[in-house]
């Protein structure tokens, strides 16, 4: 019954439709894993057993009585834990919310569980989000299933660990400048940030408002378009969720990609770890051979993207985390003289280190007499950086680049040098800033005694989903994830 844990939606309804499992067979073999394995990932920061297991009996019910399946019935999944799961801790990895249970679902979870999704819990990753590693958790590092001495990326690491080491079988994740694209590359598996707009974000926990998206982690293309159609869509509870019909992804996955052009920036090549670099360029020869046009272009703003990015997301974040004072919720330090002592004692302890560093960051670049020099230059540069993609996407019909420009890194490598750590999110954080969607898919492995994963990461211009799945489905059928 191990194999279980392997399968992909597909496989899963293939079976439960011929009745040779039940959907309370595939939680609870998940769920054996999870307490078996997971102590030396520790990708989960709590599961939900008595849950998982009534939510699968509904599915077999459901079997049972004749009903067509729904789009996710019986599938295990996990949710990183800043996104709201009713009845479930909700803690952002932080001491802040270490007791806090979300009195409702967010919009993504209410749809993965309509779709009969089976909950299996809540995910580790680095503090309210913020970090590259999921070393900035407020209670343990997650460990890199591929291995265990290095990380599994950040912040969404633990969303991306469960589904690479078979704990859960897609997840969800949060990408605000890579959080979803950076682990999945470093753990091997696909990753899928949609266009600004495209998920709603209500019942996500707020990082940067105007960057912040949910998306799916999943271990095949087919099953992050899956589930990718069953979160998006316009959300009543968001404004900024975009009225924009929402495309049938998994009839685009036809294999047909001859003809299209894809384009190559030259800036994503510089500084790249030489490994990397040479599995990237066989992915897009890979694509040339499917009939791609392959067309070098150029993002000349490129440069500027991690300057733009750390002035935009620490002043969000700065005011969203402004809220988290003691007086409504959460944590309250147990000592204080007054009102301001309570407030300073809460935030202090409360909150870890890198948290702390980016709301200074924030409030320093939004307070008087900075606000022209940093954020409102900041938000000037992110519409040049936009404009970059735009008039790219006029010639190309997709554009792929690395993920990342190193490999995992060893646990405590780069911890104690945050501006190491905000560099590699270089890759990343351009699509982020000008709101296009990106996946991030398997593109070999390095050699060594533990082969680390490669990732490759596809844009499309916004709302072009269908488009940037299609591409990375027929890289994967071309057998791209196991390039050597």
């Amino acid at each position: 019954m191990e194999n279980l844990t392997s399968l992909t939606i597909a496989d899963i309804h293939g079976m439960l439709s011929r009745r040779e499992v039940s959907a309370e067979e595939i939680a609870r073999v998940h769920l054996d894993r999870i307490k078996r394995e997971d102590s030396n990932i520790r990708s989960y920061l709590s599961t939900c057993e008595e849950k998982a297991i009534e939510q699968a009996r509904a599915v077999d019910r459901e079997i049972a009585a004749g009903k067509p399946l729904r789009p996710l019935s019986g599938v295990p999944v996990a949710i990183k834990d800043v996104i709201l799961t009713r009845g479930l801790p909700t803690t952002c990895a932080s001491k802040m919310l270490e007791n806090f249970v979300a009195p409702y679902n967010a919009t993504a979870v209410e749809r993965l569980e309509a779709a009969g999704a089976v909950i299996l819990g809540k995910t580790n990753c680095d503090e309210f989000a913020m970090g590259s590693s999921t070393e900035n958790s407020g209670f343990f590092p997650t460990r890199n299933p591929h291995d265990p001495t290095r990380v599994p990326g950040g912040s969404s690491g633990g969303s991306a660990a469960a589904v690479a080491a078979n704990l859960a079988t897609v997840s969800l994740g949060s990408d605000t400048g890579g959080s979803i694209r950076q682990p999945a590359a470093f753990c091997g598996i696909v990753g899928m940030m949609g266009t600004y707009g495209r998920v709603s974000r209500y019942g996500l926990v707020a990082f940067a408002s105007s960057l912040d998206h949910i998306g799916p982690f999943g271990r095949s293309v087919r099953d992050v378009a899956r589930t990718l159609k069953v979160i998006a869509g316009r959300d009543q509870f968001d404004s900024t969720s975009a009225d924009v019909p929402v495309d049938d992804y998994e009839s685009a996955l036809d294999g047909k990609v001859s003809g299209m052009k894809v384009g190559v920036p030259n800036e994503y090549f510089e500084g790249l770890n030489p490994e990397i670099r040479s599995n990237v360029e066989k992915g897009i020869s890979l694509l040339e051979k499917l009939g791609c046009e392959i067309v070098p272009i150029r993002l000349p703003h490129t440069e500027y993207a991690i300057a733009c990015y750390y002035i935009i997301c620490t002043a969000e974040a700065s005011s969203n985390l402004a809220r988290y004072d003691g007086v409504r919720y959460g944590f309250r330090a147990a000592e204080y003289s007054d009102l301001r002592d309570m407030y300073r004692k809460t935030r202090d302890q409360g909150f870890g280190a890198e948290v702390k560093r980016r709301i200074m960051l924030g409030t320093y670049v939004l307070s008087s007499g900075y606000y022209d020099a940093y954020y409102l230059k900041a938000q000037r540069v992110r519409t040049l950086i936009t404009r970059d993609f735009v008039e790219a996407f006029d010639d190309v019909d997709v554009i792929v680049a690395p993920t990342s420009p190193i490999p995992p890194f060893k646990l405590g490598e780069r911890v104690d040098d945050p501006l190491q750590m905000y560099l590699a999110d270089i890759y990343t954080v351009t699509a982020s800033l000008a709101g296009i969607p990106g996946i991030s898919v398997p593109c070999g492995k390095l050699k060594g005694n533990l082969p680390l994963p490669v990732g490759m990461q596809i844009f499309a211009t916004h709302f072009d989903e269908a488009r940037l799945l299609k591409v990375a489905d027929a890289f994967e059928k071309a057998g791209g994830f196991d390039l050597s």
